[in-house]
């Protein structure tokens, strides 16, 4: 089966977006991309996402939400599979996925955290995910080695935000992770990974965790403030 009038619904910032643009990019399916504002959902979005968040694949009039559900249409419904074809291992892939999304939660509070106390905290809490990570990796250079998959389709976006976080300051977050390192890098050099973001992707990331008045927000400042010096 082949699909065809695909139109991702995003946000130019949302991780989960770019899970579902870089499935679509591995699997060469021509789509539309088309931005909203979050901050000001217009009607016609908040009728095709009930949860009012992206992303959203328009498949001709039916809509399809959230990020997991939509990387699971596109395998069941388009080449090459991406999934293992042994159940037990494809439910390990899953289970992996979820971990992802947990591991994106742990960036939120990273970034959010109101004190320099709970920033450590939680940048503790962010390092010990990837120290399991780290045990679950083998050779590489992907999470399943040779063959890409799922799994990397929703790590390169979580690995995205310390290609920024790495700019403000030294978390210890790669410490002792030679197989996790090597697995960001070899996502990064993805190029269905580099063009699921645009170019500005870092400043924009940057100007978000300004705004957040955190921990990180003061950080940021104090940094711009002097390099400008």
């Amino acid at each position: 089966m082949s699909v065809a009038g695909l139109t991702l619904v995003s946000h130019a910032l949302c991780p989960y977006v770019q899970r579902a643009a870089i499935v679509l990019a591995e699997k060469e399916v021509p789509f539309e991309r088309r931005d909203i504002d979050l901050a000001r959902k217009p009607d016609w979005f908040l009728r095709v996402s009930p949860l009012g968040k992206t992303p959203v694949l328009l498949v001709g009039d039916e809509a399809i939400f959230e990020s997991a559900v939509i990387c699971e249409f596109l395998d069941d419904t388009t080449l090459p599979r991406l999934h293992p074809a042994n159940a037990l291992e494809r439910a390990r892939h899953r289970s992996w996925m979820e971990f992802g999304s947990n591991v994106l939660n742990l960036i939120g509070a990273f970034y959010n955290a109101p004190d320099e106390q709970t920033l450590q905290v939680r940048a503790a809490d962010i390092r010990e995910r990837l120290q399991q990570l780290e045990a679950a990796l083998g050779s590489g250079p992907f999470f399943a080695g040779a063959s890409f998959s799922i799994v990397d389709a929703v790590f390169g976006p979580v690995f995205r935000y310390f290609d920024v976080f790495d700019t403000i300051a030294d978390f210890g977050f790669w410490d002792d992770l030679p197989k996790v390192r090597r697995w960001r890098e070899a996502l990064a050099r993805r190029p269905s990974i580099q063009k699921a973001a645009s170019p500005q992707y870092p400043a924009l990331l940057m100007a978000f965790v300004v705004k957040r008045g955190s921990a990180l927000s003061a950080m940021c400042r104090e940094g711009a403030a002097t390099s400008s010096t």
